[in-house]
C-alpha cells in the first residue's frame, strides 16, 4: 500500500517521553504568556502555551513518523513558521498610521519555535529562546516606555489673570 502513512504505535516509554516534551513546551511558554497577560496584550496566558504545545506536537509527530527525513523535518518547520506567523499577524493592530502588538506577535512566533525545539529535542535552544524573550520584555520594556513617552512640554509663566480672584484687584 504505497502512499499510505504507516504510523508506529508508541510504547508507554515513548508516549510518556512525548508527554513530558509537551509539558516542557507548556512550561517554557507560561512566563512569556504571563508577561503578555500582565501587560494587557491581545494574546497572553492561554495563547502562548497553546502555540508552544501545538508546535511541539507537530514536531513530535514529524519525528516519530517512520521513514522521516531531514526534508520532512524541514517541511514541518516551514509549515510551523508560516502558520504561527499568520497567528502572530492577527495580534498586530493598525490605528492611524501606527502598528501595535509587534512584540506580542514576535513572541508568539518565538514560542512556536520553542515548542518545535522541544519537539525536536533541542532543549538548549528552547530554554535560550525563552530566557532571551523574558530578558527582552523585562529589560527593554521600561526603556521603550521612556522612549515612547511624549517630551515634556515647554515651561510657561503662570498667567496673572488665572492667579487672581475676581474683584481682588491687582496683586503686589
Amino acid at each position: 500500500m504505497s502512499g499510505q502513512l504507516s504510523m508506529a504505535v508508541p510504547t508507554w516509554q515513548s508516549a510518556s517521553s512525548q508527554l513530558i516534551q509537551l509539558g516542557i513546551a507548556y512550561l517554557l511558554a507560561l512566563p512569556i504568556g504571563w508577561n503578555r497577560e500582565r501587560e494587557d496584550r491581545s494574546a497572553g496566558l492561554r495563547t502562548f502555551p497553546i502555540v508552544a504545545v501545538a508546535a511541539c506536537g507537530f514536531a513530535i509527530l514529524g519525528t516519530s513518523t517512520p521513514g522521516a527525513t531531514s526534508d520532512s523535518y524541514s517541511r514541518i518547520l516551514q509549515g510551523l513558521i508560516t502558520g504561527i506567523g499568520f497567528i502572530g499577524g492577527g495580534v498586530i493592530l493598525h490605528d492611524k498610521g501606527t502598528a501595535t502588538g509587534m512584540a506580542t506577535a514576535a513572541s508568539i512566533w518565538s514560542m512556536g519555535i520553542v515548542g518545535a525545539a522541544v519537539g525536536f529535542e533541542q532543549y538548549h535552544i528552547a530554554v535560550a529562546l525563552t530566557v532571551l524573550d523574558l530578558l527582552t520584555f523585562k529589560l527593554l520594556t521600561p526603556l521603550k516606555r521612556r522612549l515612547d513617552a511624549p517630551p515634556p512640554g515647554p515651561i510657561t509663566a503662570p498667567n496673572s489673570a488665572e492667579n487672581s480672584v475676581a474683584g481682588d484687584g491687582p496683586r503686589s
